[in-house]
């Protein structure tokens, strides 16, 4: 891997998943020393959340693990499609939108971040209507897992 990637995360409202994955994300390019190799954000599918942080579970989960975190919710836009090199989603309603907003000229990858779980578990489920944090958790988790697995294939040249 020669020249810097940008990397986008996305969800439907760029307050739980998409933010937690980009800051883990962050955090693993960090500790394998590549982190001046990225640019790294999240972006969410719809306006509602623009301009907020995120969901206060979600910086909850994010400061247990010692992850910082001050970024805003902004909504994707078609220029992300030519800036980003991958662009992740969460589940297959975030695929589905991707492939609809991608313009013809686009160079990123669309990917599924749960394609890279070791585990298999392919879709990171969105927590935002959870009464509590486990499902913060289980999305930090599961962006770990997948964060770790798709840097090792990216460095690999697998990806």
């Amino acid at each position: 891997m020669s020249d810097k990637k940008n990397v986008l995360f996305i969800c439907l409202g760029n307050i739980c998943r998409s933010p937690i994955a980009e800051a883990v994300f962050i955090d693993t390019v960090k500790k394998n020393n590549v982190a001046d190799k990225f640019y790294i954000d999240s972006a969410a599918i719809g306006p509602w959340h623009v301009g907020k942080k995120p969901d206060r579970r979600a910086l909850e989960t994010m400061k247990n693990h010692n992850l910082e975190y001050n970024n805003k919710a902004r909504q994707l836009k078609t220029e992300d499609f030519r800036k980003f090199h991958y662009i992740f989603g969460m589940d297959g309603e975030n695929m589905a939108d991707l492939e609809d907003m991608k313009p013809s000229d686009g160079i990123a990858k669309l990917l599924l971040l749960g394609d890279f779980d070791p585990q298999g578990e392919r879709i990171i489920r969105d927590p935002y209507y959870d009464g509590n944090s486990a499902g913060f958790e289980k999305a930090y988790v599961q962006s770990v897992r997948c964060c770790e697995a798709f840097l090792k294939k990216l460095l690999a040249g697998e990806v």
